[in-house]
């Protein structure tokens, strides 16, 4: 498309251009923004609920109950995208089914659904990583860059 800008259409599509923009359906930004709301709130208050049931029942610490949390919320994001449920609520909700681990858990799951016929090491193995490499790649360099801006103010403060 960039290539698109710096060549000069031809009157025919140009007139394709307008032909097809005035047919796109128009979409609701704000509504889309209140699904996305919506949903990611939902999902982010089931891991509070499932978060508190760990403190409560089964004696963990606030601190401690995190990992059990995630790891709760990953499976049941694996179960609903391999029984094709999650597909449904990503439609629906946009970016609101993309909350970090529930997310990244979908999208692993549905690289490695797709993909099996392949082969589990080529296949399944090879391309869950293309998809979900650049996620981890950029959320390592983002720690690492928070972790050094976090390390600078406290040495400035220390001064």
């Amino acid at each position: 498309m960039s290539n698109m800008k710096k060549k000069k259409l031809t009157p025919t599509q140009q007139e394709y251009q307008k032909f097809a923009k005035d047919r796109e359906p128009k979409r609701s930004v704000l509504f889309n923004c209140f699904k996305a709301f919506l949903v990611g709130g939902i999902i982010c208050t089931i891991g509070q609920g499932i978060q508190m049931i760990f403190i409560q029942y089964f004696n963990f610490t606030e601190k401690t109950a995190g990992n059990p949390t995630t790891a709760v919320l990953i499976i049941v994001s694996v179960l609903l995208t391999g029984l094709g449920v999650y597909d449904h609520i990503g439609q629906w909700a946009g970016a609101g089914s993309i909350i970090p681990v529930t997310g990244f858990a979908n999208t692993m799951a549905s690289a490695a659904i797709e993909h099996r016929s392949e082969g589990y090491v080529l296949g399944v193995g090879g391309n869950m990583f293309k998809i979900s490499g650049p996620v981890i790649t950029y959320g390592v360099f983002s720690a690492f860059v928070v972790a050094i801006i976090k390390l600078t103010i406290q040495w400035l403060g220390g001064i």
